[in-house]
């Protein structure tokens, strides 16, 4: 049987561009250098701009840009710092990039249940600047200084899920835009909740295809008192996962766990001049 490829012309979006282009004036650009800097993300793809770009101040702007989108037929793209490896910034067939980059206000940070709201715009590090003189922190660690919003939308994690779980184990509640332009919100702030089907969940990870996140519930943390740290190499692979499954199983406290090969171990010794041995796997 013989499958037909399927191919989609890119759409002419000026209409879509003109009545943007009143709505927002200077807050939109058709620049090709900003498109283009807002068409990929940290991947072997393609550069792919979309056709403009709007630069976003609140929920409503948000709400309102979507709704003239949808009118137009146009696509969207949600934006935050483009440090993702998932291609989902690329525009193949156009349309608008909304760049979320200047909502990043901390909202509220409630000590007494562990929880913070913030705007999707805010990267963890200055979350985590942000929080350090109350002895809690957000521990989702992707590597890169990226947005909470992107984080959201990617499904993001890091060496310590071992403890602390991925974006969706820390994700209490978020206000999203639909594509229709209406603003909802999806979970509260309780940490126990069977109230409905679960939106939140179905959001995380979507790539913002559902819907542009515009606010985030979170769960923090206490920092430990004492962090430790060390390396320990080991025969074979299989011993070193063994290790990490009982470590897991006897319950240790273990923050984050990361394998690496003889290939990895090598870049390690080039890059920071250290002398591991190179035939081993490392925990």
């Amino acid at each position: 049987m013989s499958t037909a490829k399927i191919s989609i012309a890119k759409k002419d979006h000026s209409e879509a561009i003109a009545a943007l282009q009143t709505r927002f004036g200077k807050q939109l650009t058709t620049n090709i250098t900003v498109r283009e800097q807002h068409g990929h993300t940290m991947t072997w793809l393609a550069n792919q701009p979309p056709d403009a770009v709007l630069t976003v101040q609140d929920k409503h702007e948000v709400a309102a840009a979507v709704e003239i989108c949808n009118q137009y037929q146009m696509p969207v793209i949600a934006f935050g710092i483009g440090s993702s490896l998932e291609g989902q910034l690329n525009a193949p067939y156009g349309g608008l990039c909304i760049d979320m980059h200047a909502m990043d206000g901390i909202l509220q940070v409630h000590n007494e249940d562990l929880t913070v709201t913030v705007q999707p715009g805010v990267t963890r590090e200055q979350l985590n600047h942000y929080l350090r003189d109350t002895g809690l922190f957000f521990p989702i660690d992707p590597g890169a200084n990226a947005s909470i919003g992107g984080m959201v939308a990617t499904r993001a994690s890091g060496t310590n899920a071992v403890r602390y779980g991925t974006m969706k184990d820390v994700v209490l509640a978020l206000e999203i835009v639909t594509a229709s332009g209406e603003i909802v919100r999806t979970g509260t702030r309780a940490k126990k909740s069977a109230a409905g089907y679960d939106l939140t969940r179905l959001m995380i990870g979507s790539e913002e295809t559902l819907g542009i996140v515009t606010e985030v519930t979170l769960k923090l943390f206490g920092i430990s008192e004492c962090i430790g740290s060390g390396i320990c190499h080991f025969p074979t692979i299989e011993d070193a996962c063994q290790a990490v499954m009982l470590t897991i199983q006897m319950c240790l406290p273990i923050a984050r766990i990361e394998l690496l090969d003889a290939m990895q171990i090598k870049a390690c010794n080039q890059y920071a001049n250290l002398d591991l041995d190179e035939t081993l796997p490392y925990l």
